[in-house]
This record gives structure tokens, sequence and C-alpha cells, in this order.
């Protein structure tokens, strides 16, 4: 089973830095709800954005946020398993993905990244430096539960900022291809 993810923390903690750095082309992957999506897209200094995800129910719903903002034409929506049907190389790629480890037989794709938590995310990365222009970055949210590694994926990484909650710090990390 999976519902659109609705806006949180993680949400809110990714806009910030949404609002600070995007500029230019903006992939956002995931879109859920399309907050993401539309931030970028209400900011003068962003050109195109393209807002993906695997449900069309999400889609839907990104569509319906954009119409609501005015922002629907500076915005495409793609019905993707991550890249599978994204083409083209982006300034900024967006990412607030389901990071939590599965639970057993009641996982939602909206929050649960895999077993680990960071099947997801692995995926996500083994291919997003493709889709980088030259200078390129992405917005990375995750979470301590995931126990994540940014060592090993072939980026350079900051932790732009922390969120304390009380089951897990959130995390939103700036990464470049090496």
């Amino acid at each position: 089973m999976t519902t659109v993810y609705s806006p949180a923390e993680d949400s809110y903690l990714l806009i910030k830095h949404i609002r600070a750095l995007a500029r230019g082309s903006v992939l956002d992957m995931g879109t859920g709800s399309g907050i993401q999506a539309v931030t970028a897209a209400e900011k003068t200094e962003v050109s195109r954005v393209v807002a993906v995800d695997i449900d069309p129910n999400a889609i839907k719903a990104a569509k319906q946020r954009a119409l609501e903002k005015g922002v629907e034409n500076k915005i495409v929506f793609v019905l993707s398993d991550l890249f599978n049907n994204v083409e083209g190389r982006f300034d900024w790629i967006v990412f607030n993905p389901p990071y939590l480890p599965s639970e057993g037989e009641t996982n939602d794709l909206s929050w649960v990244g895999g077993e680990t938590g960071r099947e997801t995310i692995e995926r996500f990365l083994e291919e997003a430096g493709d889709h980088l222009i030259e200078g390129g970055s992405i917005l990375l949210i995750y979470s301590s539960e995931s126990n994540l590694d940014l060592r090993e994926y072939g980026y350079q990484w900051e932790i732009l900022e922390e969120e304390y909650l009380f089951f897990e710090t959130l995390y939103c990390a700036q990464l470049k291809p090496v």
C-alpha cells in the first residue's frame, strides 16, 4: 500500500535549502505532494523543474499543488521509478527519499526505503551523477535510522543541517560528484 507522502519535518528541512541554493534547472526526485517542486518553481532563479514520482497519485497531487500555486507551466511531471524515464541533466537534484527501514508487511513506499532504509537512496546515488551538469549538486534528506555512510558513494558531501527528533536525526546533505 502506498500513500502520497504528506509534508513533514524532513520536507521543511529540505525546503529551507532549496530556497537558499536552487538555481537553473531542478529535478525533484520522488516529488510526492510536489512541495519541493513547487518551492523550486516559485524561485525566479530556477528556469525549469522536472517532478518525478513512481506513484501516479503523487503525480496527480503534485500537479494540483502546482496549479494552486500558479507554477504549473514551469514544472514537467514524469511518472518514473527513479531515473528510468528521466532525460537530461540538471543543475540541482533534490530528493527527500523514503529512508526508514522496513517494518514487515505494512510497508508504505512513501516512507520505507527498503529492508535497511538505504536501498532506495543507494539506487538513486548510483545514477544521480549522470543526471547533473558539470558543477551540479544534489540536496538529499536522510535519517540516522537508515545508517547511511555517504563516504561510500563517490561524492563530495557536506551536511548542511541536522534536525533532532525524538527517535531519529534528520540530515540535509549537499553532494557533488567527485
